[in-house]
């Protein structure tokens, strides 16, 4: 091998080497644009997901922000009809005001005439008591010269005589006016209660504080209560009632005063027992379903009770206020069901006396109107019922009813038909019942006043509360003042004693004469 052909060969290898070197460089370069161009392709996409997360997060705020502005537009809405409503109340609140603002302004004004007239009749008295002091001075002498006595002594002598003269006269006054008027009014009175009771004869319940609420079984007890007793609050905050779950089986109990709350409560737990859903939201909506169902049907028992007595030309409100009456209870005694019985026994008793009928009617219904809202505003029930009669315009009559009913001096015909109504439904057989410790109360509190007049030996209460029997001494009490003292017990209960019907009082007064043959 000579020096060229090495040459040659060194040649050929340093070229390879250069080829390599190219090569590598080449591939490379290719590496780096390859690389670079994924980083762009990454970047890129980097990019697009950027800007579709921005879009995304962009229509979320967006939705957000409408829901956010839609719910404060319906609390706004909500709180402006709560606005209006506190407005309409307060308003209507004013109108009572004013209405009652003139009653007393009218009684003022009739108070000043009648002060004015008791003035006038006090001057006329001390007039006449100057002349009765002439003349009795002249009596004092002219019997002090007769009888010898002295101004001190004739006087008391004249005074016992008196007093035992006009006790004696007032007496057989008494005993003769009750004879008369028994003899003339007690027959036709009879007759015509009777006639009115008759026609008019409804069976009564006693109304009940709690109702039962069947279950299909004892399973659902722990449904009504729910997760640590959620459901059964909800319940009872919502209807305002005591839900009673005991070992009774296959019951429920819903206790309270209130019938209407009770209703809706007893309602609302068979609904969710139908419907199977038991959970406070439900509950909610369900209560709200049923107390506007309530207020359509009080508003049907309303139609349905001015239907039943002929009446019409009544008010839309006043209509709803008569059917509510249906859920208010007096002694237990349901008091939709007492107006009607008043309203039927008037219109028997105003065809009797010659009165408008369905007037009389009109009054009976609506006599214990204020019953039905008394327990949601301030005031007894006469005078809200008052109130409401003038506000829907009832006639004059009705009014007068309403007012003055259940006072001792009515003023017109038609409120004395009322009383007499009232009492009789009142004091039927069932129509009321006490509890037992207001019986026993009523039936102390009688023999207690009896017992506190002079002379009064024993007195006894009998057929539950409905007389008294008092025992008197016979060498203390005469027979005219028996009467007298009968009439001063029955005076005593009426004014201390609330009590429905009537009682009666009886003095006895027994002389016993013994006598030894030896």
């Amino acid at each position: 091998m000579n020096l060229i052909e090495i040459g040659i060969y060194i040649l050929l290898f340093i070229c390879g080497i250069g080829a390599f070197w190219i090569m590598s460089r080449l591939n490379l370069i290719k590496d780096i644009n390859d690389k670079q161009s994924k980083a762009e392709n990454i970047i890129s996409n980097a990019k697009n997901k950027a800007n579709r997360l921005l879009k995304d997060t962009e229509k979320k705020v967006k939705n957000f922000k409408d829901s956010q502005t839609k719910k404060i537009k319906v609390e706004l809405n909500n709180m402006e009809e709560e606005l209006e409503s506190k407005k309409s109340e307060i308003l209507e609140k004013e109108k009572v005001l004013e209405s009652q603002l003139t009653d007393v302004t009218r009684k003022e004004a009739q108070v000043e005439m009648r002060e004015k007239s008791c003035e006038d009749m006090i001057s006329k008295y001390r007039e006449r008591e100057l002349e009765l002091d002439s003349i009795l001075e002249d009596a004092k002498t002219k019997v002090e010269n007769i009888a010898g006595l002295s101004r001190d002594e004739a006087r008391d002598e004249l005074v016992k005589t008196v007093e035992n003269e006009a006790k004696i006269i007032s007496a057989r006054k008494i005993k003769e006016i009750e004879k008369n008027i028994n003899d003339d009014a007690e027959s036709k009175a009879k007759n015509i209660i009777a006639l009115a009771i008759q026609k008019y004869a409804a069976s009564y319940t006693s109304e009940k504080t709690a109702s039962v609420v069947n279950l299909p079984s004892d399973d659902m007890k722990g449904r009504i209560i729910g997760k640590e007793g959620r459901n059964i609050r909800t319940i009872e905050l919502k209807t305002g009632v005591d839900i009673i779950i005991d070992d009774t089986p296959g019951v429920v109990t819903v206790s309270s005063h209130n019938p209407l709350r009770r209703e809706i409560a007893a309602r609302a737990i068979k609904r969710l027992l139908d419907d199977g859903r038991v959970h406070p939201g439900r509950i909610e909506e369900i209560v709200d379903e049923i107390e506007n169902q309530l207020s359509k049907e009080i508003h049907k028992l309303g139609e349905d009770a001015i239907l039943e007595l002929g009446i019409s030309n009544m008010h839309p409100d006043l209509i709803s206020l008569v059917g509510k009456m249906k859920y208010r209870t007096s002694y237990s005694q349901n008091i939709l069901d007492h107006s009607l019985e008043v309203a039927q026994i008037c219109g028997v008793l105003a065809a009797e006396v010659g009165l408008d009928q369905k007037l009389a009617k009109r009054a009976g219904l609506l006599h214990d109107i204020g019953k039905a809202v008394d327990h949601d505003m301030e005031g007894n029930h006469v005078d809200i019922g008052g109130d409401l009669v003038k506000k829907f315009n009832e006639p004059q009559e009705v009014i007068d009813a309403v007012e003055l009913s259940h006072t001792d001096n009515p003023d017109s015909l038609y409120c004395l038909l009322v009383q007499a109504s009232d009492a009789i439904s009142a004091a039927r057989p069932g129509a009321r019942k006490e509890s037992y410790e207001s019986y026993v109360k009523r039936v102390k509190e009688l023999e207690e006043i009896a017992s506190s007049f002079n002379g009064v030996d024993k007195c006894f209460a009998i057929q539950a509360g409905r007389e008294v029997r008092v025992m008197v001494e016979s060498d203390k009490v005469s027979d005219d003042e028996a009467t007298i003292l009968s009439h001063d017990i029955a005076k005593k209960i009426e004014e201390e004693v609330s009590y429905p019907g009537n009682v009666k009082i009886t003095v006895v007064r027994e002389v016993r004469a013994s006598a030894t043959a030896n």
